[in-house]
């Protein structure tokens, strides 16, 4: 992988800590978002890891590339494999059309990035 992929990478999960801590303490706007998050991603008929799988693929349609890395990660996090993420990548491709392969390329280096450690 290219180092201007991995310093983007590692630049945007800097940022969203620094960001995470700041508006934690500073904004009850923000911490209801974190609440409802936690509620969101916990198991239920849905298991953690195949709604991770369902953000990826959402990701990948909205182009966020902060959320394809946090959602990535937590997959992985969550057991889920490299073919499974990237099953839910090609739905997010599937979805959007030509667009969306332009953002699975980031999709593809955040899970090569973490494939390294």
């Amino acid at each position: 992988m290219k180092n201007l992929d991995k310093s983007k990478i590692e630049q945007i999960v800097k940022t969203r800590k620094q960001a995470h801590s700041f508006f934690l303490k500073k904004s009850k706007v923000y911490q209801s978002f974190v609440d409802m998050e936690q509620k969101t991603y916990t198991h239920g008929e849905l298991s953690k890891k195949e709604k991770e799988l369902i953000a990826i693929g959402i990701s990948v349609v909205i182009n966020c590339e902060s959320c394809m890395e946090w959602h990535i990660k937590q997959a992985l996090d969550d057991g889920a494999t490299e073919s499974q993420i990237i099953e839910a990548i090609e739905v997010g491709i599937e979805m959007s059309g030509g667009p969306g392969t332009a953002s699975a390329r980031f999709a593809m280096n955040v899970l090569d990035y973490y494939s390294e450690e």
